[in-house]
């Protein structure tokens, strides 16, 4: 039996390489059909304090459908429609550039805890070396409600409001293009909410 002389702490250990490898099935970005109405797309990068992309990060998104529903049996507002062919869910992994896009539609506003929220989209990102998700969202910059979201307005200081919002683009195959880089640390850090 070998008698250890001193005590050495061992390496971190991280979530990876190639955090999304298993759980991605293709196709997940996705979420709507061409003809649907109301698509749209959202389209980035994850991006490291360096600015260097994050070529294998994974993404999910959680949202409610064009009419500000979601399909979920918690939202029980029998009077706005669910489409059952949209989940308001989907997983999108980057690409070797750090880059990320989803298929889906715009949501409409929400009920929150006193007002409605402005439309946006829920995303959480998983990548190597986070052993903890980091949850952000994604609004838009062409969404006057955005000036009333309690969200934005009383919880996200005005300069760092922008890391939040989304930026329109050209169309991309017919439907509203948005872009929305996701910067992980550094000067500028996306808002990361504690969830």
């Amino acid at each position: 039996m070998a008698i250890m002389k001193s005590s050495q702490p061992t390496p971190n250990q991280t979530a990876g390489p190639f955090f999304h490898l298993g759980i991605t099935r293709g196709g997940e970005e996705i979420l709507v059909d061409a003809g649907q109405p109301g698509r749209i797309r959202i389209e980035g990068r994850v991006l490291d304090g360096a600015g260097d992309p994050v070529p294998d990060a994974l993404l999910e998104i959680w949202q409610a459908n064009g009419h500000g529903r979601y399909n979920h049996p918690a939202d029980d507002r029998d009077d706005l429609p669910l489409d059952a062919a949209f989940s308001g869910h989907g997983r999108c992994p980057t690409d070797a550039e750090g880059r990320y896009h989803f298929e889906t539609v715009k949501p409409g506003p929400v009920p929150g805890l006193i007002e409605t929220q402005a439309p946006h989209v829920v995303l959480q990102v998983f990548a190597r070396g986070m052993l903890i998700h980091n949850t952000t969202r994604c609004y838009f910059d062409d969404e006057a409600a955005n000036a009333d979201d309690a969200v934005l307005q009383q919880h996200v200081p005005s300069d760092r409001r922008p890391t939040l919002i989304a930026t329109r683009q050209p169309d991309v195959g017919g439907a509203p293009s948005y872009r929305f880089d996701i910067v992980l640390q550094g000067d500028d850090e996306t808002v990361f909410f504690d969830v």
